[in-house]
Order: structure tokens, then C-alpha cells, then sequence
């Protein structure tokens, strides 16, 4: 059975649909973009998959005894969250919560795990920071860190690189990439840049007015593809 299969959703506001008849299916290991215009429904999807919204209609099935407690969130910050005053530790301590259960205290295990990704990211000189004085792509990288106290199953990101420099993105895509690689994490991630899809990802979910969800090959070959213009990387009509 698929990680995650999704079969005719129907996601909306308040009963009207904003996207209708999306089917497509992950596999463990996989690394999916969802690529898109603006407003087509991209995170919208990523919070039903969380079970943050419910569908208007269609259905979502867990499989491989996956469980919704067991995806790694690292969604789109807002300014407030950027100024959140605690330290790199406690943030990515803060993912192993989920694992905590009735107990309110983390475990000798809990904080293993948190100091194996806290150095695994590269963070060790940063543990004790204050989270709010370090640079947008440390804070995403602290956040990554969390998300995989959380699991190491799968994980979705929103955007993980909005608002970083070229160079920072780069160096976040590629410790997506070996995440994904090297633990054999499975990877759900919205993405405006067409190319970083196209680089990185074994499959494309592209929704909006039309809809493809195949492997890379196949939506390098499709017909949707050849309908946009990527200006700068990114989905223009």
C-alpha cells in the first residue's frame, strides 16, 4: 500500500471548492514537488494531508502503519514566529512532543534525538542561541531539525526558502536532497521553481486550472508543461 494515497479530493473555504478531482499517490523514499500558481491550492493540500482542514469531499488513506502524528511540518513562517524567544535546543527539543504522549517531560531519548539532528544539520554551534537572533536560513535549518525529532518518515515543507538568498537556498535544497537520500525520508514539498522540481524530485503533483501528477520524466514529456512560460524558474501563465 502507498505511504499516502489521495483519491478525488475536493479541497475549498466554507462549501466552495478551490480544487476538485486531485488523485495521486507516495510512495516511501519518494520526493514530491507540488508546483503550481499562486492560489491554485498547494498548501491548502499540505494542511488537509496534516489534518489541519478536512477535504469537501474525496478521501486520504495512511499506509506502511503511517499515522498523521508521524509527518514532520516545517510550514511557512510568519514574522511572529521569527521572533519566537527561545533557543535553537528547546525549538528543535519542541518536535519530539508528538512522541511525549501523557508524559509531560522529555525522556534521556528524546534529547538524543534532538542533539543527533541538532549536529546532523550542522547547529552545534548554534544550540544555545536564541532563535529569534539567528539568520533566516539558520532559523530554517533549526525548524528542519524539528520536524525530523517529529520523524524521519516523511516530512512536508512549505516553501522552505522563501525569502533566503540564492546561496542559502542552494545549500537548504541540497540538505533536503541528502535527507531524502541518505535516510530514505520521504519528501512532500511546495515549490514556486519549477527547476528545483525538475533537479531534485522523482515526482510532480502540478495543480491548478489543469492538473498532472506522474514521475519527473513523465512531466518533463507532458503537454501542461509546454502551456507555461518559467520565467526565472518560477510558474508563469
Amino acid at each position: 500500500m502507498h505511504q499516502i494515497e489521495c483519491n478525488n479530493l475536493v479541497l475549498g473555504y466554507d462549501g466552495k471548492p478551490i480544487l476538485s478531482g486531485l488523485s495521486f499517490f507516495v510512495d516511501k523514499g519518494n520526493y514530491l514537488c507540488i508546483v503550481g500558481e499562486n492560489g491554485s491550492g498547494k498548501s491548502t493540500l499540505m494542511k488537509t494531508i496534516l489534518g489541519l482542514k478536512s477535504p469537501l469531499s474525496g478521501e486520504i488513506k495512511f499506509g506502511d502503519g503511517l499515522k498523521v502524528k508521524q509527518i514532520g511540518y516545517l510550514p511557512q513562517q510568519t514574522e511572529i514566529q521569527k521572533d519566537f524567544p527561545a533557543s535553537v535546543y528547546e525549538i528543535v527539543l519542541s518536535g519530539c512532543l508528538s512522541k511525549c504522549g501523557l508524559n509531560p517531560f522529555y525522556t534521556a531519548k528524546h534529547k538524543e534525538l534532538a542533539n543527533k539532528h541538532i549536529n546532523e544539520l550542522g547547529l552545534d554551534n548554534l544550540k544555545k542561541r536564541c532563535y529569534r537572533e539567528l539568520s533566516g536560513g539558520q532559523q530554517q535549518r533549526v525548524l528542519l531539525a524539528r520536524a525530523l525529532c517529529a520523524t524521519e518518515e516523511i516530512i512536508l515543507l512549505d516553501e522552505p526558502v522563501a525569502g533566503l538568498d540564492p546561496k542559502v537556498t542552494s545549500q537548504m535544497y541540497n540538505l533536503i536532497d541528502k535527507i531524502n537520500k541518505s535516510k530514505h525520508t520521504t519528501v512532500i514539498m511546495i515549490s514556486h521553481d519549477i527547476g528545483v522540481a525538475i533537479k531534485y524530485a522523482t515526482h510532480i503533483l502540478h495543480i491548478g486550472k489543469q492538473s498532472f501528477f506522474g514521475t519527473k520524466e513523465e512531466y518533463l514529456n507532458s503537454d501542461l508543461l509546454n502551456k507555461f512560460d518559467f520565467k526565472g524558474g518560477e510558474i508563469s501563465e
